[in-house]
């Protein structure tokens, strides 16, 4: 005698034990999930440190430009001060001595 759902049917249970192949088949499709989502999740925490360490050194260079702005405002205003006068051969060595500066920071940095 059978009872309808413990024997081997199209319901896809086992003998009288309850278990479904269909249940076997979820635990391993959850495992798999379990993996995925794992590699979800450290991915993710990897590229959220990389967002951070890129926005400091961001910021970094933000005040090394800033400082830098500094530097060449105070240099164009003592540049001002020599025009001014009645100096145009000293500004003229200047302004070709900061040409020749600029010229040759470009071209390290195009060689680099």
């Amino acid at each position: 005698m059978r009872r309808a759902g413990l024997g081997e049917g199209s319901s896809g249970h086992y003998g009288g034990s309850g278990y479904s192949v269909y249940e076997d088949e979820n635990e391993q499709l959850q495992e798999g999930l379990r993996a995925k989502v794992g590699a979800l999740k450290s991915l993710t925490i990897d590229i959220g440190a990389e967002v951070k360490y890129q926005n400091k050194m961001l910021e970094d260079m933000d005040s090394d430009f800033d400082s830098t702005g500094g530097l060449l405002g105070a240099t164009i205003g003592r540049v001002k001060r020599l025009s001014r006068g009645s100096q145009t051969k000293l500004l003229c060595y200047m302004l070709l001595f900061c040409f020749f500066v600029f010229f040759v920071l470009y071209w390290y940095i195009k060689l680099r």
